[in-house]
C-alpha cells in the first residue's frame, strides 16, 4: 500500500474526496522493496503514491536528506510536497493546534476514573457476542447457585487486555489496575451462590450447576501475533474444558481472543459460547451479560470460519461459515 498510487491518490483522495492526510506505518516505506532500510527510490515512490506524513522513528534525518535530494533531482515534484504540507497544515489549523498546541492537562488526573471505568464496562457488555446458548443455560442465576470457573484467562488482566497494553506486545498477569472476569463473576453473584475457581478445573464435580471456562489467546501485537498454521485452542485450554465436561455439568465457554478461532470441532461439546474478544480492564462487563444484568446485543463484525482452511472468508464469497457476519443471539 505504501507504493500504491492508484488506491491512495486516485481512489481515496480523488474519487472518494478524502481531504485529510495519509500517514505511513511505522518504518512502512522500508518494506516496499523487501530489504532492510529505506532507499531514495522508496522515499520518492511512497511520497509520489500519496503518503503525506512518513513515520520514520529513528532514521528521520536520513529521510529528510533523501527526500530533499529526490525533490532537487526532479523525482518528487514540488507540487506533491506542497499538497502534503497543505493537507497537514489544514488539519492542524482546524484542530486549533497553533493556538493550543498541548492538551488540557487539568484532565490528566481523571484518567482511569470511576466514570471512565463505567464507560469501559458498558463497552465490554455491549461488545459481547453470544454464539451458542443450548437449553437457555444463560443467563445464570445470581442466587442459590453453584458455579465452577476455570481457564487461563479467567483471572488474568493482562490476557484479557491483549497487546498494545502498557507495552507493545502486552503481557500476562496484573499489568494494570482493573477487574478480571473471575472477579466480575464473584462480584455479580449473591451471598447464597458459591463460586469456585481452579485454573485447570481441578476439583469440579457433579454438584456444580454450571462451569465457566474462560479460555483463548494470550497477548500479542502485529508480527508476533501471526498464526500461519492452526488457529484453535491450545492444549491447556482443551484439557481444562475436558476436565469440566467430565464432571457432567453444562460448560459455558467464554472465549477471550483478538479474532475468531477455529472451534467448530469442539463447539458441539459446549453448552454455550460467548465471544468476549479482549474486554480489557473491566471484566465485570462480561459478568453483566453472563448473569443477565444486560442481555447480549453484540453482533459479529466479521464472518466466523468453519475451519482455518477457509481463510480468508468473507460474506458473499460462497463459503459456508460457522457463524455468518452479523450473527449474535440474545436472551
Amino acid at each position: 500500500m505504501h507504493s500504491y498510487q492508484y488506491l491512495i491518490t486516485t481512489v481515496l483522495k480523488g474519487e472518494l474526496g478524502f481531504s485529510g492526510f495519509v500517514v505511513s506505518d511505522w518504518n512502512g516505506i522500508d518494506q516496499i522493496d523487501g530489504s532492510v532500510g529505506f532507499t531514495a527510490a522508496e522515499v520518492s515512490t511512497a511520497v509520489n503514491a500519496g503518503i503525506d506524513m512518513v513515520m520514520v522513528p529513528t532514521a528521520w534525518k536520513t529521510f529528510l536528506s533523501r527526500l530533499r535530494t529526490e525533490v532537487q533531482n526532479g523525482h518528487v515534484p514540488m507540487s506533491r510536497i506542497d499538497d502534503a504540507n497543505r493537507r497537514i497544515l489544514t488539519k492542524k489549523f482546524e484542530l486549533g493546534l497553533f493556538e493550543r498546541p498541548f492538551t488540557d492537562r487539568s484532565w490528566t488526573p481523571t484518567v482511569g476514573s470511576a466514570a471512565h471505568r463505567a464507560l469501559a464496562r458498558q463497552a465490554v457488555r455491549e461488545s459481547q457476542v453470544l454464539l451458542k446458548n443450548d437449553a437457555g443455560i444463560l443467563p445464570l442465576t445470581r442466587d442459590n447457585n453453584k458455579i465452577f470457573v476455570a481457564g487461563k484467562n479467567a483471572d488474568n488482566i493482562g490476557n484479557q487486555s491483549g497487546g498494545w497494553t502498557i507495552s507493545w506486545q502486552g503481557s500476562s498477569g496484573n499489568i494494570t489496575p482493573g477487574t478480571s472476569i473471575l472477579q466480575g463473576i464473584r462480584a455479580a453473584v449473591g451471598p447464597t451462590t458459591t463460586v469456585t475457581y481452579n485454573q485447570r478445573g481441578t476439583g469440579i464435580n457433579s454438584s456444580y450447576r454450571a462451569a465457566i471456562a474462560v479460555v483463548g489467546e494470550t497477548p500479542y501485537a502485529e508480527g508476533q501475533g501471526d498464526r500461519t498454521g492452526a488457529m484453535g485452542l491450545d492444549r491447556e485450554d482443551l484439557r481444562t474444558i475436558v476436565t469440566l465436561r467430565n464432571a457432567g455439568v453444562p460448560v459455558i465457554v467464554v472465549l477471550v481472543s483478538g479474532r475468531p478461532l477455529d472451534v467448530a470441532g469442539e463447539l458441539p461439546n459446549w453448552t454455550a459460547l460467548l465471544a468476549s474478544w479482549l474486554p480489557g480492564t473491566e471484566g465485570v462487563g462480561v459478568a453483566d451479560v453472563l448473569f443477565g444484568g444486560y442481555a447480549p446485543t453484540g453482533k459479529l463484525p466479521m464472518t466466523w470460519m468453519n475451519s482455518v482452511g477457509q481463510q480468508p472468508i468473507n460474506a458473499g464469497d460462497g463459503q459456508v461459515p460457522l457463524f455468518p457476519q452479523g450473527f449474535g443471539l440474545t436472551y
